[in-house]
């Protein structure tokens, strides 16, 4: 296989990578739009804020409020996300579940991966 250094090849190379994962015994698959609402509670979790699901439905670029509370209903299900309690008991935090977390670790390590071929 001919090494090229450009960054596009990495990144296609991470994409490779993680597309085997996708192939795993490990947690049920996603459908895009539930692979955008992971990513976004990831990325909430990561700058330390917090996620409600009122925050969530309010989010009109992903869909109907109806549509998205299907989906986090799916996630839940599927092992992805799990809703906790706060001072308000009618809301409800959405975080990520440690396997979600198991699944964030392989995609770095796949990323990791794909830069060491340059």
């Amino acid at each position: 296989m001919k090494q090229t250094s450009r960054p596009a090849d990495i990144y296609l190379r991470f994409l490779q990578l993680a597309e085997t994962l996708r192939g795993l015994p490990s947690l049920p698959s996603l459908d895009p739009l539930e692979e955008r609402i992971l990513e976004l509670v990831a990325r909430t979790r990561q700058t330390q804020e917090r996620l409600s699901v009122r925050d969530m439905m309010a989010k009109s670029e992903l869909g109907s409020p109806a549509m998205l509370h299907s989906r986090l209903k799916s996630m839940r299900e599927k092992g992805w996300i799990m809703l906790t309690d706060t001072e308000d008991s009618r809301r409800k935090q959405i975080e990520l579940t440690q396997a979600a977390l198991l699944h964030f670790d392989k995609l770095s390590k796949c990323l990791v991966q794909a830069t060491k071929h340059i």
